[in-house]
């Protein structure tokens, strides 16, 4: 008969939601609720509970003028005041009305019971290898008569560089499409000048031999972010969207998610806002957004989560993104940052659909980062389509030390973005140049017209952080035979005549356009080139060193000869000042790279 009883109670009380046309348990109670609260009527108990008189309070979408709420299933959550009213318990008489007992607590006191996520049954883990990587050819030569423009996005992800460390340091070489040059590269800081003027960041350039290649020239052009502390940040509202489908339940994948958030929330500021979404099989919210200043309530959400089910990554990139915009901070730093091994296997899979969805959320103002878990069913491909397309960015946490690099030592750059949509274009002189090739970069080359064209995507740059890129220069006075060139063209003759360029010293014009972070006009700047440097700074070798790295793992045909010693050559004698030891770590992996390729052993 009890049960009848509140069955019937249940039914009327939906009923009554529909009647008045609210959503039962969505944003805000009705103001006669939330006055009954505010103003302590009902019976207050020893321990601070009071029990709400019996009535019929509908959970639904509020008027305007009413505090706006966010609801769990245990508890009312006044965003508005950071007041929790917490649900201790809840009756259904027959009637038809609801009776429950909240207790006020202040936000900053609140850890609760986190809400129950979608729960599927569990997926067995595959236990073939099916990791997708892109292939990308490397870059050919191009001749400066018939193409004197290069132009391309700036990259700052460094995943490849640390999926790359995971296969070394489990014995073997990295797949020849998992290697992106420019991530080895830009992994590594660059003791660049700082910025001084109105620009976010500064431009260095130097021009020498190629080590690899000595009748070459090797082009260095290198951007420093300017420099941020934590404090200086504009307040956070970020949204933790976890993947919690079976493929995460291996230690690499979940356990290291879990420490690796528990490291960033402990550096997290009682201004910032920190929600957290899960997905398997359906997506759902696992806490409202909660000040920083409440890392109990984080972690205890984030501890109790579990890995089964299949992978909705769709459905949950479209739940977090809703879940930051409902909490979005003007002039702040909004961002979804994504946990997953990319292994999306219902709803929006396909890159493609992925590629629209993520473009289509973009434009409010909500950038992202992707986080990279696991092996075996990683999906590197989608990984690096999301940050690529998201105004985001991308790493690859292989150990808890990368989690510590990414998430707190660099944690201003990795979400505090600076300048958004940033291009480079280079003009050649052809008096000085026969013909280049952009050393990585490959999915990241751009249209000429691109360049001006202010609707196109392109690369973000954080807070602190360095961009570097590479060009492998042939001399115009070179007799080299350029591989896949056209004859000479008949109506298209140089301009030998032109006798100020013939006797200028320029060897490039090199131009950049960045937008600010919540801009759409694009700014220009311009730096010439006009010096062959005698001697070379640390950061033009060591950079050079880790490119030669990735051409001798992704198989480069420019290679020249290099070997392994070569780069450890290089390397030592850069090394510089390497305070977090990152530097010493990339010549112990080249020499683990030289073993496994079975070379001659480094002493």
């Amino acid at each position: 008969m009890k049960k009848l009883i509140i069955i019937a109670s249940l039914f009327l009380s939906l009923q009554a939601c529909v009647d008045t046309k609210h959503k039962c348990g969505t944003y805000a109670v009705k103001e006669k609720q939330q006055n009954q609260i505010a103003q302590n009527k009902g019976t207050e108990q020893p321990d601070g509970t009071q029990t709400i008189p019996s009535g019929t309070y509908h959970m639904g979408q509020a008027d305007e003028n009413v505090p706006k709420a966010q609801y769990t299933e245990n508890n009312i959550i006044d965003v508005e005041n950071d007041i929790v009213y917490e649900t201790e318990e809840i009756e259904y008489p027959a009637s038809g009305s609801i009776s429950r007992s909240y207790k006020k607590i202040e936000m900053n006191n609140y850890a609760p019971k986190p809400v129950p996520y979608p729960q599927t049954e569990p997926v067995q883990t595959q236990e073939h290898n099916t990791e997708g990587y892109v292939h990308t050819p490397e870059n050919e030569y191009k001749s400066v008569q018939n193409e004197p423009l290069s132009t391309f996005s700036i990259d700052v992800d460094a995943a490849s560089y640390t999926n790359t460390r995971r296969y070394l340091n489990n014995g073997s070489l990295p797949p020849t499409d998992a290697v992106r040059i420019e991530e080895f590269i830009n992994y590594f800081s660059y003791n660049y000048e700082k910025p001084t003027g109105e620009d976010p960041f500064s431009i260095t350039t130097e021009y020498a031999s190629c080590p690899w290649n000595t009748n070459h020239q090797l082009l260095h052009v290198g951007l420093q972010g300017k420099r941020y502390e934590f404090n200086e940040l504009e307040n956070m509202n970020l949204v933790f969207l976890i993947d919690v489908s079976g493929s995460m339940s291996d230690q690499n994948k979940l356990p290291l998610l879990k420490k690796s958030f528990e490291l960033m929330t402990k550096k997290l500021r009682a201004e910032d806002r920190v929600a957290i979404v899960v997905y398997a099989g359906a997506a759902g919210l696992v806490l409202p957004s909660t000040s920083g200043s409440n890392a109990t309530a984080i972690m205890s959400a984030i501890n109790n989560l579990n890995a089964g089910g299949s992978t909705a990554g769709g459905q949950g990139i479209e739940l977090a993104y809703k879940i930051a915009k409902e909490n979005f901070i003007e002039n702040g730093i909004n961002r979804v940052i994504l946990a997953t091994d990319g292994d999306f296997n219902i709803g929006s899979s396909s890159d493609g659909e992925m590629t629209r969805l993520i473009e289509e959320k973009r434009n409010d103002g909500i950038f992202i980062t992707a986080l990279g878990f696991g092996m075996g069913n990683y999906k590197d491909s989608k990984m690096e389509t999301i940050a690529d397309k998201g105004n985001g960015n991308y790493f690859y946490i292989d150990n808890l030390e990368e989690a510590r690099k990414t998430l707190v030592t660099e944690l201003d750059g990795t979400l505090n973005t600076i300048a958004k949509d940033v291009k480079i274009q280079i003009e050649f002189n052809p008096e000085k140049v026969k013909a280049y090739r952009l050393i990585g970069y490959v999915n990241r080359k751009l249209n000429k017209e691109d360049f001006n064209d202010d609707k196109k995507d392109a690369g973000e740059l954080g807070a602190g952080h360095t961009v570097t890129a590479l060009y492998e220069i042939i001399p115009a006075n070179s007799k080299e035979t350029i591989t896949g060139s056209v004859d000479e063209l008949r109506y298209q003759k140089p301009s030998a005549t032109n006798v100020e360029l013939k006797n200028s010293n320029e060897i490039a014009m090199i131009k950049l356009r960045y937008k600010q972070p919540n801009g759409n006009t694009s700014k220009l700047l311009v730096h010439y080139l006009s010096q062959v440097n005698s001697s070379t700074s640390e950061n033009f070798q060591f950079s050079a060193a880790v490119a030669g790295f990735g051409m001798l793992l992704s198989e480069s045909k420019y290679s020249n000869g290099m070997t392994y010693n070569d780069i450890v050559e290089w390397a030592n004698n850069s090394k510089g000042i390497d305070s977090e030891g990152y530097r010493s770590e990339f010549i112990q992996l080249v020499k683990m790279a030289d073993l496994l390729a079975d070379k001659t052993v480094m002493k």
